[in-house]
C-alpha cells in the first residue's frame, strides 16, 4: 500500500534530483516538441504542468511526468491532419477529461491486458519513426520531410546538406554515447549527456559565427526559436488556446481517444517501471494515477502544451539522482518554468542538430535491433504481433497499429490454447503403441474441435490413456466429448481407453456428472440410447435415478 508522503521531508535530496531532472528534462520537451510538429514553447508548458500539476496531484513517489516521445506520432499526424495546433489543443483536453473519467472508473489495471510484444512493437515503431523525423533535421535540411516523400527527398537532401549542422550532429552523437558508455562519464549523475550535448553544439555553432566559418548556422529555421517574455503581455500573447468550436469533429474526438488510450497505457506501465525502481519499494495507486494524468493533459491542453505521460527515462533520473518523495518532480517544473522565462535568448542559441542527435538516440533505443533479435528468437507467436505492429505504426497510425497488434496477438493466443490444451503426435505412433493423451492445466470450450478430431482419428484395436492429472479446469463440452467417445466411439473402434486423474480433478466441484465420469458401465449407456435417450447428460440423469 502507498505510505502518506511528506514532500517536505527532504527537501535538500529532492532539491539535487529535481535539478538533475531538469537537466535532463530541459532537452527533451524542446526535441519531443519539435519531433511532434508542434512549437517549441508547447513543449516546455507541458513539462511545466507535468512537473507542478501532475507531480503536485500523482501519488507515485519517484515519477516524473512530460511531453513523451511515445505520443509523437500521434501528434504529428493530428496536427497536420487538423492543420491547426489549437484544434489539436482541444484534442488533448479532451483527452485529459478521458483519463479523468477512466480514473473514477477505476481503470488502473487497463495496461495488464496488453500483450508485451504489442505494446514493445507500438514504441519500437515509434522510435523508428523518429528516426526518420529526424535525419534531414541532422543534415541541416529545412524542409518537411514525411514517410510518403522520404527517399524521393533524400537526392535533394544530399545536394543540400549543411556541414556544420551535421558535424554538430555528429559531435553531439558522440557526446550522449560516450555519457552512456564510459564509465567515469556515466558516474557524473548531477550533468547530463543531453546538456553536455546542447552546450557543445551552442559552443561551436558560436565559434563558427565569431570566426566568420561557412560552417556556421545562421539560418533560423535550423535554431531553436522559443517567444521572448519580457512582460506579462508577452506571455499572454504565447500562450495558445484550445477551438472549442471544433468539438463537434469527430476526428477531434478519434484523436482524444486515441491519445488518452495510449497516454494512460505508456503512463502505467512507466508507473509499474518506476516503482520497481524505487528504492523503498511503494506502490502507487496507479487509478489515483490516471486522474492526475487527466487533469495534467486538461490544463495542458487549455495553456497550449503537448500531452503528456508519465516518463521512464525522467523517472529513473529521478531515482539515480536520490530522489525521496515526489517533490523533486515539482521542482523540477519549477526550474523549467523559470528557465523558459529567464534565459530564451540563451535557448534561441541551440542549434536544432543538437536536438535531433539527442532524439535520434531515443529512437534507436525505442527499435534498436537487438529488440527485434530478442521477439525474432522467442518464435512467431511473439514475433508476429510485435513486427505487424511496428509495421503498422510506421505505414498506417498508432490507433490502427495496437488494434492490429491486439487482433493478431489474440489469434495466436487462441491457436495457441487449442494446439496446447493436450499433446498427442499422431506420426510419432506406431502400431502396438499405447497412445497417451495428456491434457494441459486449462481445457476450454475451443479445445473441443481439435480433441475430437485426435481422437476420431485414433486407430481400430488401440490402447489409449486419457490423462487428466494436471488440468485445473476442463469444459464440460470437453468432458461430455471424452464420455461420448468412451461409452461409444471406443466401443466401435475396439479402443481400449482408460481415464487417469478425472475423478479426483473434479470431486470438489460436487457436481454429480463429472464425478460419475469414469463410474457409468458401457453396457447401461447403450441401453438407455436404445431405449430413445439420446442426451448423454439425460443418460447420466436416468443412471443417477435409478442408482437411487
Amino acid at each position: 500500500m502507498s505510505s502518506k508522503i511528506n514532500i517536505f521531508g527532504h527537501l535538500k535530496s529532492d532539491f539535487a534530483s529535481g535539478l538533475v531532472v531538469f537537466l535532463v528534462a530541459l532537452p527533451l520537451c524542446l526535441g519531443i516538441a519539435m519531433a511532434s510538429g508542434a512549437p517549441l514553447f508547447s513543449g516546455i508548458i507541458s513539462g511545466v504542468i507535468g512537473g507542478i500539476v501532475v507531480g503536485f496531484l500523482s501519488k507515485s513517489h519517484v515519477s516524473v511526468s512530460g511531453p513523451a516521445a511515445g505520443l509523437t506520432a500521434i501528434v504529428l499526424s493530428a496536427i497536420l491532419q487538423f492543420d491547426a495546433f489549437n484544434v489539436f489543443l482541444l484534442a488533448v483536453l479532451l483527452a485529459g477529461a478521458i483519463q479523468l473519467v477512466l480514473g473514477f472508473l477505476k481503470a488502473g489495471a487497463i495496461s495488464n491486458y496488453f500483450p508485451n510484444n504489442v505494446i514493445e512493437g507500438m514504441l519500437a515503431g515509434i522510435g523508428l519513426m523518429i528516426l526518420l523525423q529526424q535525419l534531414p533535421l541532422a543534415f541541416g535540411y529545412t524542409e518537411k520531410v514525411g514517410l510518403a516523400n522520404f527517399t524521393t527527398a533524400i537526392p535533394d537532401l544530399l545536394a543540400n546538406i549543411h556541414y556544420g549542422a551535421l558535424l554538430i550532429t555528429l559531435i553531439s552523437l558522440a557526446i550522449l554515447l560516450a555519457w552512456d558508455n564510459v564509465s567515469f562519464l556515466k558516474k557524473l549523475k548531477v550533468v547530463p549527456g543531453a546538456l553536455v550535448a546542447v552546450a557543445v553544439g551552442i559552443i561551436l555553432n558560436e565559434l563558427f559565427l565569431s570566426t566568420g566559418s561557412s560552417l556556421a548556422i545562421v539560418n533560423e529555421k535550423q535554431l531553436v526559436r522559443l517567444p521572448l517574455v519580457s512582460s506579462l503581455e508577452d506571455f499572454k500573447s504565447i500562450i495558445i488556446l484550445p477551438d472549442f468550436s471544433a468539438i463537434t469533429n469527430s476526428s477531434v474526438w478519434v484523436v482524444a481517444f486515441t491519445i488518452a488510450i495510449v497516454a494512460s497505457i505508456e503512463s502505467l506501465l512507466c508507473i509499474e517501471a518506476s516503482d520497481r525502481l524505487d528504492v523503498q519499494k511503494r506502490v502507487t495507486d496507479t487509478n489515483n494515477e490516471l486522474k492526475a494524468q487527466g487533469i495534467g493533459n486538461m490544463i495542458s491542453g487549455l495553456l497550449g502544451g503537448l500531452p503528456m505521460t508519465s516518463v521512464v527515462v525522467r523517472s529513473s533520473a529521478n531515482v539515480n539522482a536520490g530522489a525521496k518523495t515526489k517533490m523533486s518532480a515539482v521542482i523540477h517544473g519549477i526550474l523549467l518554468l523559470l528557465c523558459a522565462l529567464s534565459i530564451p535568448f540563451v535557448l534561441n542559441k541551440i542549434p536544432l542538430a543538437t536536438l535531433s542527435a539527442v532524439l535520434i538516440l531515443v529512437g534507436y533505443k525505442l527499435a534498436k535491433p537487438a529488440i527485434i533479435l530478442h521477439f525474432w528468437h522467442k518464435g512467431k507467436y511473439q514475433f508476429v504481433p510485435f513486427i505487424a505492429t511496428l509495421s503498422a505504426v510506421v505505414f498506417l497510425d498508432l490507433l490502427k497499429a495496437v488494434a492490429l497488434g491486439m487482433v493478431i496477438a489474440v489469434i495466436f493466443i487462441l491457436r495457441g490454447n487449442i494446439k496446447r490444451a493436450y499433446f498427442f503426435k499422431k506420426e510419432d505412433y506406431k502400431e502396438g503403441d499405447v497412445i497417451y493423451i495428456d491434457l494441459a492445466q486449462e481445457v476450454s470450450f475451443l479445445n473441443k474441435a481439435a480433441i475430437k478430431k485426435t481422437l476420431n482419428n485414433i486407430p481400430n484395436n488401440s490402447k489409449v490413456v486419457i490423462n487428466a492429472s494436471d488440468p485445473v479446469y476442463i469444459a464440460h463440452d470437453v468432458l461430455d466429448l471424452i464420455q461420448e467417445y468412451r461409452d461409444f466411439k471406443a466401443l466401435e473402434k475396439n479402443v481400449e481407453l482408460k481415464l487417469i486423474g478425472f475423478k479426483d480433478a473434479y470431486e470438489l466441484e460436487n457436481s454429480e456428472y463429472n464425478s460419475n465420469l469414469i463410474h457409468i458401465e458401457h453396457k447401461q449407456v447403450i441401453d438407455y440410447r436404445q431405449n430413445g435417450v439420446t442426451s448423454h447428460k439425460d443418460v447420466i440423469e436416468q443412471l443417477a435415478k435409478s442408482n437411487n
